[in-house]
């Protein structure tokens, strides 16, 4: 019997941002004692775990003394030191998502060639050391436009990706190791969750669709379940399992999924660990995904991961022009509306896009769901007090 609960176990978590902070909203409920690294003082968990430590995620030294005061570790963020997590497993830690996992992840090339080596489908896509050799793939037509251009780390919520359909769309982009992608005229943005744990269980959380901000390239809107035929929700979900086959990864995993004009289901990356995808949820879903992370980490039987209710969640970002001490406009105005549940990351500086936030909205019917959001989207404000 494993003694988690109320005992002397601690669980590490690399990474103090919003992701964590819903992660110990499930580790309180549990009473499991937390650790959390995070590089800035006021990170949103900094408040709320057992203990905090500022450090430097990709710091070797930094990763490998925290990994020592715990007894199992996981992630709310990729980038961090893997050299550091290989150690710690070698000294008998447990790491979930393992350094292996996170290795292939943490680059987009060595991503996609996992992709090809496995035999999941993936959009075509060339790698380049750095960003200027692209200009002599394209003079000798080994590349054409229109592409998209991902640098192959580091990059989130939109940065480090950008379409490119002219010679000028390549200006000021980063001269940094990256890969192209064929730019797939897609119908629809997809992912699946999927969770295993260390005996090697596994769950899918129902196909959701992601409706993206054009200019900020961010997720807009989630909605569970996607508006798409069985046939396509059963396809999805597959690939998604086969994803995870392959990785055998420990945790969540997040499958990100276009699907094409002629029904083709491409996967485009993976998230190894709680994500944007599945916040709906926390109030539409038997089990969370943020309990299921903890579920699976754990080797506990995993929950049901069906919904209980149709969700839509739309995400809070800063607005354009306010950068500053940060204000939310017309929240009374949102919670007089049924169904709505607005989620607050604690985080006192608002940007533009930046992700402040998120609210998420429960009905019987999707549409009916969807409309709200909308509504909501276009009455609360993220501002600042400049």
């Amino acid at each position: 019997m494993n003694d988690y609960f109320s005992s002397d176990f601690k669980l590490g978590i690399l990474g103090g941002g919003q992701l964590g902070r819903m992660l110990l909203t499930e580790t309180q409920k549990f009473d499991i004692y937390t650790c959390v690294l995070d590089a800035s003082k006021d990170a949103p968990c900094a408040a709320i775990c057992n203990e905090f430590y500022q450090g430097n995620l990709l710091d070797y030294n930094t990763v490998y003394e925290f990994g020592k005061k715990v007894n199992t570790l996981t992630i709310e963020i990729e980038n961090v030191n893997v050299d550091a997590l290989e150690q710690l497993e070698k000294e008998g830690i447990n790491v979930y998502p393992s350094s292996k996992t996170l290795r292939t992840i943490q680059n987009k090339a060595t991503q996609k060639l996992f992709y090809t080596d496995h035999n999941i489908p993936t959009a075509p896509f060339s790698r380049f050391a750095f960003t200027d050799e692209i200009l002599t793939a394209i003079k000798h037509e080994v590349l054409s436009f229109p592409f998209v251009w991902k640098s192959t780390q580091f990059g989130y919520d939109g940065t480090g990706v950008k379409i490119v359909k002219t010679n000028t769309d390549l200006e000021g982009l980063p001269n940094v190791e990256c890969i192209t992608e064929e730019l797939i005229p897609f119908k629809n943005e997809l992912a699946v969750v999927v969770a295993r744990n260390i005996k090697s269980d596994v769950k899918t959380y129902p196909v959701v669709e992601m409706e993206f901000h054009p200019e900020a390239n961010q997720v807009e809107y989630v909605i569970c379940p996607a508006r798409i035929s069985k046939e396509i929700a059963k396809k999805a979900q597959e690939i998604a399992l086969k994803v995870s086959q392959s990785f055998k990864h420990i945790g969540l995993l997040a499958v990100e999924l276009f699907l094409t004009q002629d029904d083709e289901i491409l996967v485009n990356e993976v998230a190894p660990r709680p994500h944007n995808s599945g916040h709906y949820s926390i109030e539409a879903s038997y089990t969370n995904q943020f309990e299921q992370h903890l579920r699976a980490i754990l080797n506990l039987p995993l929950g049901d991961t069906s919904s209980k209710v149709g969700g839509v969640m739309v995400n809070l970002v800063g607005e354009e022009g306010y950068t500053g001490e940060v204000i939310y406009r017309n929240m009374n105005t949102i919670l007089e509306i049924d169904g709505v549940t607005p989620h607050i990351y604690g985080k006192k500086i608002t940007k533009p896009f930046r992700k402040m936030g998120h609210v998420t909205i429960v009905h019987k019917d999707l549409n009916e769901a969807r409309q709200v959001a909308e509504k909501v989207k276009n009455t609360i404000k993220v501002i600042s007090t400049k």
